[in-house]
């Protein structure tokens, strides 16, 4: 089986958000870079338990960026993997991201495409569902549990009060969240393997993008708390009428 995972740069959570250039663009000068905790965590992770099960032949991994993104696509092959792609170009539209993975995939015949749920910057949540189209392969979404046993893949995924099992024939695409895998930590013999593992930068494909960022702006600040006494309720209930206006 021939496995390809999808793996997005990211900024790190601790990171202090900024932008430039009246707001419209992300500033990225001093933001630590990561991979996608949902791609990195939970993807790749199953990928190389179902390689290390025996499950899986081939693990490849893929990523849609610029020079700057070869140290995070390089800590994901410390991990594990046999290849990374970087395809040369950056986008925050999430068409754009599905298409450009979908030209460079259709002539590789992977039986089977992990991607995270989302990425934690943008949480749009759907470049999944856009390569499976893109594709013409079946799509899973929001995997908390995959198993594969023969020519058919079983996907536990959550939904609204409960959970959902499904089973599919490959070729499929799957997109994952907690649950499906625990977290590993490169190795020092990962770490030395992954430099001189291939890294293959293809050139992008001709695809114009369906939306753009007009501007960002931060949350509000938050205000300050104000401490009621427990045997004061009705000044707690006046201020939630007349100043949080929630009653």
């Amino acid at each position: 089986m021939k496995i390809l995972v999808c793996i997005s740069q990211v900024p790190d959570t601790t990171t202090k958000i900024a932008f430039s250039d009246n707001n419209t663009t992300f500033n990225t000068q001093g933001v630590t870079m990561i991979i996608n905790p949902y791609d990195e965590w939970y993807s790749l992770v199953r990928a190389l338990e179902l390689t290390e099960a025996g499950t899986a032949a081939t693990v490849n991994l893929v990523t849609v960026g610029k020079a700057d993104a070869e140290p995070v696509i390089r800590k994901a092959l410390a991990l594990g993997g046999d290849e990374a792609i970087r395809i040369d170009t950056d986008s925050n539209d999430p068409y754009v991201v599905a298409a450009q993975i979908a030209a460079y995939a259709k002539s590789e015949n992977y039986d089977l495409v992990l991607c995270g749920k989302e990425s934690i910057d943008y949480n749009n949540g759907v470049v999944g569902g856009m390569l499976a189209e893109m594709l013409d392969m079946n799509y899973i979404g929001f995997a908390t549990k995959i198993d594969v046993a023969g020519n058919e893949v079983t996907v536990a995924r959550e939904i609204e009060g409960g959970e959902e099992v499904d089973t599919c024939a490959f070729p499929v695409v799957i997109s994952c969240q907690k649950g499906v895998a625990e977290a590993r930590i490169p190795n020092m013999r990962g770490i030395m393997a992954a430099r001189t593992k291939p890294l293959k930068v293809v050139a992008p494909a001709d695809v114009q993008p369906l939306s753009q960022i007009v501007s960002y702006e931060m949350p509000p600040a938050k205000t300050g708390v104000k401490l009621i006494s427990a045997d004061n309720m009705d000044e707690l209930v006046s201020l939630l009428h007349t100043e949080a206006k929630v009653i």
